[in-house]
């Protein structure tokens, strides 16, 4: 029996061997499967579905979503990170499973040496919010109130290690100040707690805080990203308002098992960007609360090392850990 299982294998490998490589241009000939590292129905999942339908629809071929929520996103990117690398299953994330997370827990998984960047698709910027009875509507009349009131002022955040947390960590470390951190369970509660003046700031996502912001209940005093978004171009970058160099961003890419073959990563990169050349598809990210942010496999690659190191500093400067 044993002899028999070996000569099959060995036919099987030389048939194998002469069997035509599919070449990235014929890719792909069966559904894709696209991770994501959350549950249905959030912001990135909806992001995920948009970029599925329009590459999808290029490709003649089904591109399927695998919510894997869990563990901070872990699950799901540790799934890509063991799938066959053959360009079939991809991951479509956020931040937290790829460059926070390796700071806050040790994983089953080294995201740069286990996952290979394909592109970067979109970003959002944090916009900081403080109640209307903060006296400070410049990013230097905050820091001097908080600095004249040293231990009275309180940060709200949906938990640790999230984009919020790490937005008002990194503030602290640049202005030399020290907002105290409240964790919530989610944007709701910690809102609901901005408004009624118990918590004093917020770092909330533009789509989630511009209701508030519209209504008087919030005051916006500047966006994270480097430069204004175009989400809010009426208000100021960080940056812009004197911190300078301050950059905080929620980025969304995609990436695949490491050992896929770069001319098949090339291949998805340039589709997905090319679905994504119109204004109309712009305009669909945009409404959904992103901006547009192509890159090639390289340039990801190096974003993800810098956002991986800059974060490092951060959690451990400020000496941030996860419950």
């Amino acid at each position: 029996m044993r002899r028999f299982i070996a000569l099959f294998m060995a036919i099987g490998t030389a048939f194998l061997a002469h069997v035509p490589a599919l070449s990235a241009a014929e890719f792909p000939t069966r559904p894709v499967r696209m991770i994501v590292p959350l549950p249905p129905g959030g912001g990135t999942d909806l992001l995920a579905r948009n970029v599925a339908q329009r590459v999808g629809n290029l490709w003649k071929q089904n591109v399927v979503i695998d919510n894997r929520g869990g563990a901070g996103g872990t699950i799901g990117a540790n799934l890509t990170a063991q799938a066959v690398p053959d360009g079939y299953t991809i991951l479509l994330t956020h931040l937290a499973p790829i460059t926070v997370n390796p700071s806050l827990q040790k994983l089953p998984y080294d995201p740069l040496r286990d996952l290979a960047a394909i592109t970067m698709v979109a970003t959002a910027p944090n916009v900081i919010l403080v109640h209307p009875s903060v006296p400070a509507t410049t990013v230097k009349e905050l820091i001097a109130v908080i600095k004249s009131k040293k231990g009275q002022f309180r940060y709200g955040t949906g938990g640790h290690g999230t984009s919020p947390h790490l937005s008002a960590e990194l503030f602290n470390l640049m202005a030399g100040t020290d907002i105290s951190h409240v964790p919530y369970k989610g944007f709701g509660p910690a809102v609901a707690d901005l408004i009624a003046g118990r918590i004093q700031i917020y770092m909330a996502s533009i789509p989630a805080a511009k209701p508030h912001i519209d209504a008087g209940k919030v005051r916006a005093i500047a966006v994270t990203s480097l430069k204004r978004s175009k989400l809010m171009p009426e208000v100021p970058s960080i940056d812009e308002a004197g911190l300078t160099g301050f950059e905080s961003i929620q980025w969304y890419g995609v990436l695949s098992p490491s050992k896929v073959p770069p001319e098949l990563i090339s291949k998805i990169q340039k589709d997905i960007s090319t679905v994504f050349s119109t204004a109309e598809a712009k305009q669909q990210l945009f409404s959904l609360g992103y901006e547009e942010t192509l890159s090639t496999p390289k340039e990801f690659s190096a974003f993800l090392k810098a956002d991986l190191d800059k974060w490092a500093r951060v959690i451990k400067a400020a000496n941030i850990k996860i419950d």
